[in-house]
């Protein structure tokens, strides 16, 4: 023979299981899901096509905005920077030539202080942004100048101005070219102008007096 009381009491902890199980099911269901970053793309803010002397510490360092594929910034995540191991190259704050930041709420991350050594030259540094499943990665170009920080810069600026003026004496040439074409054509050839026409006439009879 069961007891009433203990047969209320395995009926009353049935139903509280049940209500608890139905209130984990609510909760699952009424929870908003968190939305997962599916593409992140990177943007260099700050840093790129910097001019640094040989073997000087630089606190501007470089700077990035890491946002999604709608183009909202995205928070918390990973970016690492990482130096070149030969060549012109530095190292960073810690030593090494990698670091890692995280992004803010505004999508930005950003790596200072970094001493670069004194091969001169263009260099590279690689950025990988990650999330989640979700990465993303980027090169920025600096460069390191041979005598002062002006170096590279006007190396640069002189390579550009070299097109410039190649450009411009081939646009001259080909105008002088052009030019004495139009005039070869104008002007007439000696045969043209030592050529002697000869015309003959009719002949004429003259009669005199007997």
């Amino acid at each position: 023979m069961v007891c009433p009381t203990w047969s209320r009491a395995k009926s009353a902890g049935a139903i509280f299981l049940r209500l608890v199980a139905l209130a984990a099911l609510l909760i699952a269901i009424c929870q908003p899901a968190v939305a997962q970053v599916a593409i992140l793309q990177i943007q260099v803010s700050g840093g790129e096509g910097a001019v640094h002397a040989a073997g000087a510490r630089d606190s501007r360092g470089i700077a990035v905005v890491v946002t999604d594929e709608t183009g909202r910034p995205v928070e918390g995540a990973a970016v690492s920077f990482h130096l070149p191991e030969q060549g012109p190259s530095g190292t960073f704050v810690n030593g090494l030539r990698t670091e890692v930041a995280v992004t803010d709420d505004r999508g930005r991350a950003a790596v200072h202080s970094i001493e670069f050594n004194r091969v001169a030259g263009r260099f590279e540094i690689r950025i990988v942004a990650s999330k989640e499943q979700a990465r993303a990665g980027t090169v920025s170009f600096q460069y390191i100048a041979g005598t002062s920080p002006g170096a590279a810069a006007a190396a640069k600026v002189g390579v550009h101005r070299r097109k410039k003026w190649l450009i411009v004496a081939a646009a001259v040439v080909a105008g002088a070219g052009a030019a004495g074409g139009a005039m070869a054509l104008v002007r007439p050839s000696p045969a043209a102008e030592s050529t002697t026409v000869l015309t003959i006439g009719p002949p004429s009879i003259t009669v005199g007096k007997p």
